[in-house]
């Protein structure tokens, strides 16, 4: 056996420190998000409770760490905080209450109320420390009776939470974690997740641990696709845009005509048309359904009219999605078959339509790259 094969030496690697997966702009996010949210919860406690007696309780940093610093975790959620504390919280005051404020008062408190967080699905780790602090938190804590429930433990998990909520937003995540919902408002998975590893399977090997693991199946889900994704990449690193699109683009000017664009759809029988200007830059695209009104709705409250405008710029979209020339095609999969795409101008440097890309292109790539011939199995 080799002596890093050793139980011990395995062991001890397990007590090396993890690196974190997250970027610095994340940690530096997450760090920020704990100082205000700290900040701000102890001011908000402070001038709701008076200050005449305890407004803040130091659990809230754990909980704190938590909400800012890994929002996705289902420790985190709002449920978690709100009620794990507050639970812990009563269940602390009862033991106190009953039995005094001994040490095996306080371990019988945080056991029963891990129990209950466990069993009302709003485990949150913070309230271990709120029941102990309920138990032996001296006489602040237990002159206030269930005051102290309701006063500092719900007032502060409730700032913390608001003020998350509020964070997140303005830093472009997600909390409340969830999933995405589905573009095209189905119950059917993403397009990227109805082959290879399926929901039941992760619920079989989330059950294999025997243990509770701090992660979202969602997520462990999402991980997985993109996993596969990353793999493809290397698979089709060798296939780019260049290889695979049209270069023979049909487009339109801005300022052309409508029906001039209708009769190129209709004669080149294609469904977009890149809208460019005289130097062949894009400036925008129109598909079919520009050409109705009240599609900028998710769900048009009235079936569509046929525009009546009378140039491409009043009807074309001009937020397009684009791809380079030496991208690989692999990097358009999750825009096609997860974002609706059909089409995608391929551009250069200058924004200079070269090429299109369509879904039809992607499926003949697909189908001849995996071919015998090319050494598929």
């Amino acid at each position: 056996m080799r002596a890093d094969q050793h139980p011990l030496a395995v062991w001890l690697r397990a007590l090396w420190p993890v690196p974190l997966a997250a970027g610095r702009r994340e940690l530096w996010l997450g760090g920020l998000g704990v100082g205000l949210g700290l900040l701000g919860t102890e001011w908000l406690g402070r001038h709701w409770l008076g200050g005449s007696h305890l407004w803040f309780i130091a659990p809230m940093g754990a909980s704190a760490v938590l909400l800012f610093m890994l929002p996705a975790s289902p420790l985190a959620q709002p449920w978690a905080a709100l009620g794990g504390n507050l639970v812990s919280a009563l269940i602390g005051l009862l033991a106190y209450h009953w039995w005094g404020d001994s040490g095996p008062v306080a371990a019988l408190a945080g056991a029963v109320a891990v129990g209950a967080m466990a069993v009302l699905r709003c485990l949150h780790p913070p309230g271990g420390a709120v029941a102990l602090t309920a138990v032996l938190g001296g006489a602040d804590v237990h002159r206030l009776g269930l005051g102290f429930a309701f006063g500092p433990v719900l007032v502060n998990s409730a700032c913390m939470v608001v003020l998350a909520l509020l964070f997140h937003h303005l830093a472009g995540r997600r909390y409340p974690h969830h999933a995405a919902p589905a573009p095209h408002r189905t119950s059917d998975p993403l397009p990227t997740h109805r082959t290879g590893v399926q929901p039941t399977d992760l619920d079989a090997a989330l059950a294999s641990f025997g243990e509770v693991l701090d992660i979202d199946r969602d997520d462990l889900e999402e991980i997985m696709v993109r996993a596969q994704l990353h793999a493809q990449r290397r698979h089709w690193a060798g296939v780019l845009c260049e290889h695979i699109m049209s270069r023979d683009v049909v487009r339109i000017g801005p300022d052309d005509r409508v029906d001039e664009a209708w009769r190129r759809l209709a004669s080149h029988k294609v469904k977009a048309l890149p809208v460019t200007e005289a130097n062949g830059r894009l400036v925008g695209i129109v598909s079919l359904h520009d050409f109705f009104i009240g599609q900028s709705a998710p769900v048009p409250p009235r079936p569509p009219l046929l525009s009546t405008a009378r140039r491409v710029h009043e009807i074309m979209s001009r937020h397009v999605i684009t791809a380079r020339p030496h991208q690989s095609v692999a990097d358009l999969v999750p825009g096609f078959s997860d974002g609706g795409l059909h089409h995608m101008p391929v551009v250069d440097g200058q924004d200079r339509v070269v090429g299109m890309v369509t879904q039809s292109d992607l499926v003949a790539a697909l189908f001849k790259n995996r071919s015998p011939a090319n050494g598929a199995a």
